[in-house]
Parts: structure tokens; sequence; C-alpha cells
């Protein structure tokens, strides 16, 4: 979560007492075909004595083979092995003046209880952990300079089976052999101080061997891991470790994923303030409806840190670490959080923090966290009857303002690098096409590896400096068919000026898994309908950017020149108990006109969750008979009258 003071660390360089891994000077190793990805695996697990199909199995789950460009991690790890360096570490950190709960959004987003200022959290100078300077370490068991370990793919492998021979050694196992004597060994690779982490860590590496895996990486390397069906593992290994068992206290998570129980304090702060959540009955009282990812912009601990003090006004349901995937839980499902900007959709949702920045300190999240993360939406969304698609399953950036004061400050997590197309793949629910060429509507799906558009500001030390290529998820928005139009203009988030290729500014993208209206074709671009006005993205045939998509769309009721779009479903002034003020039904500053049309998400009534006092007995759950269409009117979704529009197939 952002940080009111960056997260300063002082690094310790540890000198292991024990012996390295025997392997050749640097300069006299042999080399393989930089094109060789797959020669690359083979070369490293013979000069280290690690069976190649381990190698492989730990490398996928940390980064599917993908080089990265020499790009960190958002947990600082490089390359096909995730080898974190301290130094990179340190470097972004320095680096961070602001975070994710710094500036205008209030996270609570309930103006009914504005929060009050609170004192600033302080956080010590942190000693970083072993697990986040692996790097460091492969560097004096291979003899490979720090710079190779990071951009050097072959070195990277190298790098990473170096460290697992050692790991393997210092447990008394045999080198070589057979896999399943690795166990230990692969689950000290995770990092986790948790025995649970680095099991179920180890376990995804030994599935993924048992099922074989073949993919073409990120720079067109094809690598193939070949199936073992019968593969064991020798749990006796990861008991050497030595690890710490997990607090569980009843989390609710599935039994596939590590999770722990690390509970946000619900404290009475005087005067009449308490934080920082609030405590509900879900589903009993209310239905959870969403699913709300977040990056943390920010280090695991650090954030983890944050939601334990009372007197942040920032809270979530869980924190999902990168390296392994552990997760943390914070709050019970059925109480409420203060993590998405709008107290309506706080009201009736569940948070996931993930580690990471949405541009800074890296574009890729691992694979470990993906599944993990997947598994657990998976398990929530059974759990409380949330459906699997874009329309629940939302981005922080995909959660509208309350007010016409509050659009501009909302938040802009995960971003354009968060992969929606290989999240949904994890949670069993791939993204296609539905439909004919000429569908009327599409759902925005690049290929995420090869749709590499311009983004600048990832570099804090260089806000104006290109970004890095990388794959996105994003389509950018023009006002015409041709690239040097002018993006699409959102006034709500620039009432004066124009939308920005900035990592950080959303006003003119489309995400992948949103579904929108179709207004016309042009050749190999297609305009969708977007905050009142046509939206034009390069969608080639041979390089599609969107699929045909099927689905309701709604449209202003005949006679209606135009309808009010809300941030918010608020229930009708009459619904209101004694007692209870009525809260206002404010449009937002767009314009929803005849003729254009948007896709419908999903149904409501309206409903409001009074909730301003620390005595939870005096909540109240106002329920009204106003109903509402939630609808994707621009990167964020809305919601407009159901009165006021009509319901038509798309």
């Amino acid at each position: 979560m952002r940080r009111s003071a960056p997260f300063r660390v002082s690094v310790a360089i540890i000198v292991a007492a024990c012996g390295l891994a025997a392997a050749p000077p640097a300069q006299a190793r042999p080399r393989v075909d930089p094109g060789d990805r797959q020669a690359a695996f083979a070369e490293a697990a013979r000069a280290y004595g690690v069976p190649e199909s381990v190698l492989l199995g730990v490398s996928y789950l940390q980064s599917r083979w993908d080089a990265n460009a020499g790009l960190p991690s958002n947990s600082a790890g490089f390359g096909p092995m995730h080898l974190t360096d301290a130094a990179a570490l340190a470097a972004e950190s320095a680096g961070s003046g602001t975070g994710h709960h710094d500036g205008e959004e209030d996270p609570r987003g309930d103006e009914s209880r504005p929060l009050r200022a609170r004192r600033a959290a302080t956080e010590p100078p942190a000693e970083i952990p072993a697990s986040l300077r692996t790097l460091e370490r492969a560097a004096e068991l291979t003899g490979e300079s720090r710079l190779a370990l990071r951009t050097d793919p072959a070195a990277n492998i190298r790098g990473g089976a170096a460290l697992l021979a050692d790991y393997q050694r210092r447990l008394g196992a045999p080198l070589g052999g057979d896999p399943a004597d690795w166990y230990g060994a692969v689950a000290r690779y995770s990092g986790a101080a948790e025995a649970e982490a680095a099991g179920v860590f180890a376990d995804e590496v030994y599935a993924a061997i048992r099922e074989g895996a073949e993919r073409v990486t990120d720079d067109g390397q094809k690598v193939a891991l070949k199936a073992v069906p019968g593969l064991k593992k020798v749990a006796r290994w990861l008991e050497r470790l030595g690890l710490r068992p997990p607090r569980r206290d009843g989390v609710e998570c599935p039994p596939t994923v590590s999770c722990e129980w690390i509970p946000a304090p619900y404290a009475d702060l005087g005067d009449g303030d308490y934080g920082n959540h609030d405590l509900s009955d879900r589903p009993r009282n209310q239905k959870v409806e969403y699913i709300v990812i977040h990056d943390m912009e920010g280090y695991f601990q650090p954030s983890v840190n944050l939601v334990l003090d009372p007197a942040r006004p920032a809270s979530w349901h869980y924190s999902l670490r990168s390296a392994d995937g552990h997760i943390a839980q914070h709050i019970r499902t059925k109480d409420v959080g203060w993590h998405a900007g709008n107290w309506y959709v706080n009201a009736k949702a569940i948070g996931l923090e993930h580690e990471g920045f949405l541009g800074r300190g890296g574009a890729w999240y691992t694979e470990a966290m993906y599944r993990t993360s997947a598994r657990l939406v998976r398990h929530l969304a059974l759990r409380h009857g949330v459906p699997l698609d874009r329309a629940h399953i939302i981005g922080h950036d995909n959660v509208p303002g309350t007010l016409p004061s509050t659009v501009r400050g909302m938040h802009e997590d995960p971003g354009p690098y968060w992969d929606w197309a290989r999240y949904f793949e994890l949670l069993g629910r791939p993204l296609h096409g539905r439909g004919g060429p000429d569908a009327g509507s599409v759902t925005i799906l690049p290929d995420y590896d090869t749709h590499r558009p311009y983004y600048y500001g990832c570099d804090p030390a260089a806000p104006q400096a290109a970004c890095p290529p990388h794959g996105s998820s994003s389509v950018w928005l023009h006002t015409e068919p041709r690239d040097d139009a002018p993006l699409v203009r959102d006034i709500g988030k620039h009432p004066t000026g124009e939308s920005l290729y900035s990592v950080y500014d959303h006003s003119a993208r489309a995400a992948t898994g949103q579904r929108y209206a179709v207004a016309e074709r042009r050749g190999d671009w297609t305009a969708i309908w977007y905050l009142g006005q046509k939206a034009w993205f390069h969608n080639p045939a041979d390089r599609p950017t969107a699929v045909p998509a099927r689905g309701p769309v709604v449209t202003p009721r005949p006679g209606l020149a135009a309808v009010p779009v809300y941030g918010r479903a608020y229930p009708e002034p009459e619904a209101y108990p004694e007692g209870v003020p009525v809260q206002a039904i404010t449009p937002l500053q767009y314009t929803f006109s005849a003729g254009e049309r948007y896709a419908l998400g999903l149904a409501a009534r309206g409903e409001y969750y009074r909730a301003v006092t620390f005595d939870a007995s005096r909540h109240v759950v106002v329920r009204g008979e106003l109903r509402y269409y939630q609808i994707q009117f621009g990167h964020r979704v809305m919601f407009v009258r159901a009165d006021d529009v009509v319901v038509s197939p798309s």
C-alpha cells in the first residue's frame, strides 16, 4: 500500500559458512546459443547436478521461463529463475515518494463518515531478508557478475541451478538422482519463512513437473517440460528446513494455498473515531457482488504492517506475496474493508492486495502469485456466488468515483501490466469470442505477450521517459481511426486537459475482459462507445486486440435525449428509516446520450450500509425499490437507473 514515508532498506551481505557448489570459473564455462533457452536449462542442470525437470519446474512457477527483458519482478526478482537483487529493491524503494493510499482518494469512500486526520505511520528501516537477496548468493556460487545474472537468461538459469544445488547440499540430500529427493531444496527456493508456504510452492512445482508444460516465452523461446506422471515427493526434506507454522485461526482460504491469519485491528480511537474497517454480517445482511484486485504499490511485509495499524484509514481482506504466492488474511469476508474508495462497492466487495507496483519496480507478477490469487478468488466466488466475469472481478481502476468531486482522485491499480487473460485462464474461465465479425459488442483481448503499447512514467527518476517495452492488457483509444489521432478525453479525470500516455493514466484505455458496445468499424479499426463518445482502437484481423462478444446492452429510453450515470446504486429517499440520514443520489459529470449503447454487467436494487459507529449493533442496511444497471461506461463501471434505459441484445 502507499506509504507516508519511503520504505528504506539497509543491505547486509551475508557470506555463507558452508562451501560453494562445485562449478568451473565463469569464463571457462560452456556457453549455449543465446537463442536456445531449452539448452540453457539442460547445460545448467548438468553443471550443478540438478535434475532438469526440477530446474524447469521451479522456473515455470516463478516466470513461466520468461526473461522479461531484464526487468525486475514486483518482488525484485530477475530472469527465468527469479533471482532477487537487494540493490534493485533498495533503489526502487528509495524512489518511492507516493504510494497506494496517498493522494486524494478516501479508501472508505463514504462522505457520511469522513475520515479524520490521522497520525502518520512511520516505518523503521528494515533489513532485507536473504530471500530477497538470492542474486547475491548466486553470484558467489557461480562467479557470474550480478549484471549478467540480471540480464543474461542463460547466466540467470545457471544461478538458479547453483542455488538449488546449494540448498540440496545444506539439507544433506544427494545431488542428481531422483527428483523426489529435491522436495526440500525446491521448498527452500521459495524463500518462505512459513512451512506451509514453502510446501505449497514445492507442491505446485511438482504438480507442474507431473503434468508437463510447453510454451513460447516472451522473447520467442520455445521451452518444454516433459511430463513425469508418477513423480513422488520425499516430504521429510521439508521438515529439515525448520520453518515456522502459520497462524490459521479459521482463515477463509482453499486448502490448496498457503494462508495465515494476521488480523487487522478493530479499535476505538476515541472521540467517535475508529478503525480500520467495519464489522458486518455478509452475506446474511448484504450479498458480496465484487472481488477487487489491487496492487500494493509496495512490498509485502511493509504493506502488511500498514493494515495492522488502527490509525491508518485503510484495510483490505487479503495480502498476497509475489515470490511464492503466500496469503495473509486480515479481515473476515463477512466484514467490510476500506480499500476501493467507494463505500457502495466496499460494502459489497472483498479486497485482495498483491505485492508489487503498477509501473515502478518492475512490470511483471510471478506465476506463483497469479496461481494462488486465482485459487483464492475461485474459492471466494463459489462461496459467495460471485460470477467469474469482468463485471464482478474488477480492478481498483474499474471502481467508479462516488461524486463528481472524487472521480479525479480514484486509483489506477493494478494497471496495464496485470495479465487479465492469464488470470481468467487460471480461474477456469478463459476469455474468448462469441459471435461473428459483425457482432454488436466486443471483448477487449489483445495477445498479452506480443501487445506492447507505448507508456511513459515507469521510472520515478525519469518520469517522462518511455517505459521498457512489455506485454500489456490495455489498448489505447483515439478520437479517430488512426494512430496519430488524439486520445479520447475523460472529463472527470482531466476536466481541463487531455488524456495522457502515462502508465498511471487510464482515461483513454480499455482493458482485457471488458465488454463494450460497438459504435462503428472502419478497416482495421473498431470504435466503441466510451464515456459518451466514439473511441477508436486498432483491431486488425491478423493481430486482433478484441474478439466478438454477446450480451445485453442498454440505451436511453425513447423520448429521452440523455440519461445520468452514477458512481453508486443508493436507494430512493423513501426507503430510509427514521434516524438514518438520506444519502443523495448524485449524478457524475458524464453524459449518456440517445443513440449510444453500453454493455450491461449486472442488475441491482438500491442499497446503503449505514456504518458510522464503532458499535456494530447500530449499523443498518437500507434497501429500496429503485433498480439500477451496472454498465461498462468507460474504463470504470458506472450505474444507470433501470427506468431510464431500455435493455436489448447486442
